[in-house]
């Protein structure tokens, strides 16, 4: 099983952090925030990696290289400048990722989710991973019934930007920058879409003050 981390986003919220940085290289806990992710995958088993980039990309290609210092592959996915967001980012390394189902993760979170417990087979086109809503963000994404995400629902979760997905979920779609979360939605009406819920520890490194805030917890912890 393969893994792509996004990690080609500008970070405009993170400024100015991000000026000269690129968000994914912004540490925690003395790591920098891609790193706990390799080595979350590594552990898990998933070691052949995809990485895009594009915003100070040549920054994280230094510092990551090829993998080998973390017992892992890492082919790097460039994008123009401005990146293709979610959807384009991950269409856009397809070919890179091989024909069977891949798990993706955002570079901007922080979490200790097990990614074992991820299935390489889903049931459907995408198989996310749902989180309790955060302050921030406190009217959810999604809602999980049994094992199956809706739009909507009596009770809705966030979207913690770990997901398994299968290539029919872009069958439809061309080269360009889009969002992922529309194909989400069609598959979801198609009825193509599991999820489980994960209720241990997870942040969205959205802000420099949440990135202040999750370091003292990670710090405080170690």
């Amino acid at each position: 099983m393969k893994a792509m981390i996004l990690a080609a986003g500008r970070g405009e919220r993170m400024r100015p952090l991000t000026d000269r940085t690129p968000k994914p290289l912004l540490r925690i806990g003395g790591q920098t925030l891609i790193e706990h992710h390799i080595h979350a995958l590594v552990h898990a088993g998933i070691t052949d990696l995809v990485i895009n980039h594009a915003y100070l990309g040549e920054q994280l290609v230094a510092a990551l290289g090829d993998g080998t210092a973390y017992g892992a592959t890492i082919c790097w996915s460039p994008e123009p400048e401005g990146a293709l967001d979610t959807g384009g980012g991950i269409f856009n390394a397809l070919d890179l990722l091989g024909a069977a189902p891949f798990v993706v993760v955002n570079a901007d979170i922080c979490t200790d989710f097990d990614f074992s417990d991820l299935p390489e087979q889903p049931d459907g086109w995408a198989h996310l991973v749902l989180v309790e809503n955060p302050e921030h963000h406190p009217g959810g994404d999604f809602s999980l019934n049994g094992n199956r995400i809706s739009r909507s629902g009596p009770v809705t979760l966030t979207f913690s930007g770990i997901g398994v997905y299968r290539h029919e979920l872009f069958a439809d779609c061309a080269a360009g920058a889009f969002p992922l979360a529309p194909l989400l939605r069609t598959a979801m009406d198609a009825g193509q879409v599991t999820g489980q819920c994960f209720t241990g520890s997870w942040f969205d490194i959205g802000t420099p003050a949440r990135l202040e805030a999750i370091n003292a917890i990670v710090i405080n912890r170690q």
